[in-house]
């Protein structure tokens, strides 16, 4: 029964693939409908943490961007689906790199780049810039494997679909050993807003008006192996096209 759902959501999910942005946009209103005024997805969790952000914003402002915020999150679901069909030039259009003369950069040199990044935009849509970097190098990403085993491979799929690598968290140092073993630099990508594991917390900070938990695993495999810390920074210009600043 589990592989003939998959077989099913495949299906699904090729066939919104192949339909243009504008249409599954309009999808994407349908769903917030569902998730936010039906199933209240994580809507209590969701409003304190606008509250405690934002307490200058009358209640009217942040209701505002919580509904935003509930579309935001069913457009980026959408936009994922979009990639199983996407074509280079597409992708290429909506999701403009600038500056990746600047990675270039260091891996002509033969250093290799620590890329953080947070959970803004698109993120299933940035292992697309490899597309735009000349040096020849080992493009990788950090991600949690899901428990979901259909969502996990569907994941893997759009992050590998422009060449990049997948690396599963607890294989980090591992895969770095390995990259460098072959005599190779690598641009490795970290989602550095996430929140440490209970172990891994070493440093907390105020952040949004609230006690955060601090990601150090950049800082500590950059120090260790002398790369070079890039940020990229994404500005989300309308729906459907985004822009990252390599700094």
């Amino acid at each position: 029964m589990s592989k003939v759902l998959d077989y099913l959501l495949s299906g699904i999910f090729w066939f919104l693939s192949i339909l243009p942005l504008s249409f599954l946009y309009i999808l994407s209103y349908l769903v917030r409908f569902l998730v936010y005024y039906v199933a209240g997805y994580r809507k209590k969790v969701v409003r304190e943490n606008l509250k405690n952000s934002f307490p200058e914003l009358s209640d009217k402002e942040r209701l505002k961007i919580e509904k935003d915020f509930y579309l935001y999150l069913c457009d980026s679901f959408f936009e994922s689906i979009h990639v199983l069909s996407m074509s280079s030039d597409e992708i290429s259009r909506r999701m403009q790199f600038k500056n990746p003369e600047l990675l270039d950069h260091y891996i002509g040199q033969g250093r290799s780049v620590v890329l953080c990044l947070g959970h803004y935009g698109n993120w299933e849509w940035i292992p697309s810039m490899t597309l735009g970097i000349k040096e020849e190098c080992v493009l990788a990403q950090l991600y949690r494997p899901l428990k979901n085993k259909f969502f996990d491979r569907f994941y893997l799929n759009i992050r590998q679909k422009w060449g990049a690598v997948s690396v599963p968290k607890a294989e980090t140092l591992r895969a770095i050993r390995s990259i460098r073993e072959d005599g190779k630099s690598f641009v490795m990508g970290f989602m550095a807003d996430q929140t440490p594991s209970p172990s891994n917390i070493h440093y907390w900070t105020q952040f949004m008006n609230q006690e955060t938990p601090v990601l150090t695993g950049p800082e500590k495999i950059s120090t260790k192996g002398d790369y070079v810390v890039a940020y990229l920074d994404i500005k989300h210009i309308k729906r459907g096209y985004y822009t990252g600043e390599y700094v």
